[in-house]
């Protein structure tokens, strides 16, 4: 195609979920909902590790950087939503576009790092619990938790670089919600097979190096909780990791819907549905996983309680 015969695209029009204006009001307040408890919920979770004295270990101080990562990667993309839910044609330009794209991909993928971080701590704290204070410094933690953040934004540079090198030269319809990468692939002139492959390349390695490091943590946890002989002590150890795990499978069993298969077997409508679980749905469940089935998150919530009724 000759460049002059290009239209250059300064703007986006996201579909959203749907166009019928009642659905769109009850999308609103429910997703608002959402987006409000997933703040609330994560800040809350930030909050209450700061002021526990009890809970400043490693485990929390993972967990506490997982509920900023939720909060970021949902705000990311709820507000823009809730926005276009308003109005009768939802737009986002095409830097802004840019930029959500980025942002999302960053805190998704430091979120992934992240879970495999804390199946690491999760094995250290079961098969080496005398060493754990040692193993698991503070420097390590803040190198462990650096590294998921360096990883996280340089995997979404690759994908954004790559991705506004591509013309758009028409077509300006996203069949979507957000900025998400296989939607705006449609919409190029320009052969995006680099891009297929740099997302395939690069987000299957990463998600299989990280799931493949929760695997051999949680095989390594399950021989040394079978060698627990007493009942009530691997009842223990299995209930520091069943919020974990939790999540874990969450997380990654949405993505994959996503991510990880050939672009002739994706499908809209399908993408949109399992993108509203882990934009919104997942940071929204991962502080009330960890604060309902963790002993020690409830009786933290229970003396914050206790403390603002009775201050003195």
């Amino acid at each position: 195609m000759d460049e002059e015969n290009f239209t250059v695209v300064t703007e986006f029009i996201l579909l959203g979920l749907t166009d019928q204006a009642e659905m769109k009001v009850i999308l609103f307040v429910l997703f608002l909902v959402i987006y409000a408890i997933t703040v609330v919920g994560n800040l809350g979770m930030i909050f209450l590790i700061h002021i526990t004295p009890k809970l400043r270990i490693p485990m929390y101080f993972f967990l506490s950087c997982l509920s900023f990562v939720d909060a970021c990667y949902s705000t990311a993309i709820a507000p823009k939503m809730l926005i276009n839910l308003l109005i009768v044609r939802g737009t986002i330009s095409f830097p802004a576009c840019m930029v959500q794209h980025l942002c999302f991909g960053v805190f998704v993928t430091t979120e992934g790092f992240l879970l495999s971080v804390m199946a690491y701590d999760r094995y250290v704290a079961i098969v080496n619990p005398l060493l754990y204070t040692v193993v698991m410094s503070k420097r390590k933690c803040i190198v462990l938790v650096t590294g998921s953040w360096m990883c996280g934004t340089i995997n979404s540079l690759i994908h954004t670089v790559s991705l506004g090198r591509l013309f758009f030269c028409g077509p300006n319809v996203v069949s979507h919600f957000f900025c998400d990468i296989p939607s705006l692939l449609k919409l190029s002139c320009s052969d995006t097979s680099l891009n297929e492959l740099l997302l395939l390349t690069f987000s299957g390695v990463i998600a299989m190096a990280t799931f493949l490091i929760v695997i051999i943590s949680y095989l390594f946890i399950v021989v040394a909780i079978l060698r627990i002989r007493s009942a009530e002590g691997r009842r223990k150890a299995f209930s520091t990791c069943a919020s974990h795990l939790t999540a874990v499978t969450i997380f990654y069993g949405t993505l994959s819907f996503s991510y990880i298969q050939p672009s002739s077997q994706y499908s809209v409508e399908q993408e949109k549905v399992v993108a509203v679980f882990y934009t919104l749905v997942i940071p929204m469940l991962n502080p009330l996983i960890y604060s309902l089935r963790n002993k020690e998150v409830k009786d933290a919530v229970k003396r914050a309680m206790e403390m603002k009724h009775f201050p003195c």
